[in-house]
């Protein structure tokens, strides 16, 4: 300590130098000063201390530091900006509540679709505060910022930003999982990229038999057969003599039973002279549907004008004009009665549980309801 004791006393003497002030050489004295009792505290590691910690306040919650590289920005940056449901960086739309924490869509929509089954109001699950497509909004600093976030291909196991993976992964990456340009004729292999050249070059395939061709033909026709049947069915409705369309909003109600149950219904309207309705549930009237991870919808139906005679229809549904979800059209057939009038559920023919998610996170059903008179 005695350089340190006469470094004070340079610093203590330099003003008695000068009447007007430290001069040039009192403040360099100065600076050397603090500059010494910076490193001797470093050495001998002086450090400030604190109050004393309350023994009765519960302990604080540590943040776990990845062994390693713990400093690194990247690894810093994934606890920050990942989603508060799921844990994981979010893969396309964030949405924040009104506190900002964040959620990837897919979790936000969940949490929409739970509270519409359960009857409640749907919360953040951080800070307990209400949550809506009103309320909250996207926060697109933070999607830009997982974008150029590093991510691993999953074929070369190279980091890319996530903003170039999916360009990388399906044109670029030498070790992405392709096919054949024989597949068409039969070939069944699959292998990375920078091999199709070699297997190409002696696959047997282009050399078949006219009879295995045909075959193999054959048997695409049948599938793609069965894919224009459809269309086919519809292009047929068209020319019919009485068309009927119109939009429609399904509503969410409950049953009056003791434990209520979720179920949708629009308002009447008119489509070909005849009033109509249309009904929904969920899982087909499950006892706990937000239970479940696969959720479906149906619905039915139903002529509320009387009639003279039976009313021979086909109808369909299709997605409305203002939603994103994906319909693939389904005709049904039904013969309407004043003793049938209503025909039985069927499945709303969605792809999957998510596209039923985004649904009951709405605040209604939009679709396009098509009725066409089969004509006797």
């Amino acid at each position: 300590m005695s350089s340190l004791e006469e470094r004070d006393v340079g610093v203590a003497a330099a003003p008695g130098s000068s009447s007007a002030g430290l001069g040039v050489g009192a403040v360099g004295a100065a600076v050397e000063a603090v500059a010494g009792v910076a490193a001797m505290q470093e050495e001998v590691g002086i450090r400030r201390e604190g109050p004393e910690p309350d023994p009765d306040e519960p302990p604080k919650k540590r943040v776990k530091i990845p062994e390693g590289e713990s400093g690194k920005l990247e690894e810093r940056l994934y606890s920050v900006l990942c989603c508060t449901v799921c844990l994981d960086l979010p893969k396309a739309s964030v949405y924040q509540c009104t506190n900002g924490h964040l959620m990837c869509a897919g979790c936000f929509i969940h949490l929409l679709a739970d509270s519409r089954l359960k009857e409640e109001q749907a919360t953040c699950p951080n800070c307990r505060c209400e949550i809506s497509k009103n309320l909250c909004c996207r926060n697109l600093a933070v999607e830009k910022a997982v974008s150029e976030l590093p991510t691993e291909c999953t074929f070369c196991l190279k980091q890319f930003p996530r903003s170039s993976l999916e360009r990388h992964q399906k044109e670029e990456c030498q070790d992405r999982v392709t096919q054949c340009k024989y597949k068409r004729i039969g070939c069944p292999w699959q292998g990375p990229f920078h091999e199709l050249p070699a297997h190409e070059s002696e696959c047997s395939h282009p050399t078949k038999t006219g009879t295995e061709l045909m075959g193999i033909l054959g048997e695409m026709d049948q599938s793609h057969r069965r894919d224009m049947q459809l269309y086919n069915s519809i292009f047929s409705l068209l020319c019919y003599e009485k068309i009927g369309f119109t939009e429609v909003q399904f509503r969410p109600y409950r049953t009056d039973d003791f434990i209520t149950r979720l179920y949708y219904e629009t308002p009447r309207f008119t489509v070909l002279n005849q009033t109509w309705v249309l009904k929904a549930r969920v899982n087909d009237s499950e006892r706990n549907p937000n239970l479940s991870c696969k959720r479906t919808l149906s619905f039915q139906l139903i002529l509320k004008s009387k009639v003279n005679s039976a009313l021979e229809c086909s109808f369909l549904l299709l997605k409305g004009p203002y939603d994103d979800v994906r319909i693939k059209p389904v005709i049904h057939h039904h013969s309407f009665s004043n003793d049938t009038n209503e025909t039985d559920y069927v499945p709303l023919p969605i792809s999957d549980s998510v596209e039923c998610n985004k649904l009951l996170a709405a605040k209604n059903i939009n679709l396009r309801l098509f009725i066409f008179q089969v004509q006797k």
